[in-house]
């Protein structure tokens, strides 16, 4: 036997609850008997905490990954720069001026071909196995 009880619900809520009775095909009734035994059931406070602690492990992926994702930029960038200064001898005056036309013009080719290769949604990070971010540091020598 069950006890009829008329609850008041905002038009908001009323409509999800429709609109969720329709997608499940089932009764108002069913759903709204649900969330009550959900909200009194003693183990309610447990599945919170299971669900807020799979989300948090799956933030925690994430920003592992954006912290690796971080470090290889910084990585190859500062590899690059120090190689490029290594090896590039200082221009005499006489020679700025077309080195620099030059240099616009490499630069407007680097520019597109990045925006090829990240509209393909190909990125370097993708190249890069993940055990290698495994593996204790290399020595800063290994390159030279």
């Amino acid at each position: 036997m069950r006890t009829r009880l008329n609850v008041y619900f905002p038009p908001a809520l009323a409509k999800q609850v429709d609109e969720l009775a329709i997608r499940r095909r089932i009764s108002r009734s069913a759903i709204v008997e649900a969330a009550v035994a959900s909200y009194l059931s003693p183990d309610g406070a447990d599945r919170m905490e299971a669900a807020f602690a799979r989300r948090l492990d799956r933030l925690s992926r994430q920003v592992q990954r954006l912290e690796r994702n971080t470090g290889l930029t910084t990585e190859a960038l500062t590899l690059f720069v120090r190689f490029w200064l290594s090896v590039t001898p200082p221009l005499p005056d006489e020679d700025q001026a077309a080195a620099q036309v030059k240099g616009r013009k490499r630069y407007e080719g680097y520019v597109e071909t990045l925006g090829r290769r990240f509209a393909s949604g190909k990125t370097l990070l993708d190249e890069i196995p993940e055990d290698v971010w495994l593996r204790p540091p290399a020595k800063e020598n290994d390159l030279e």
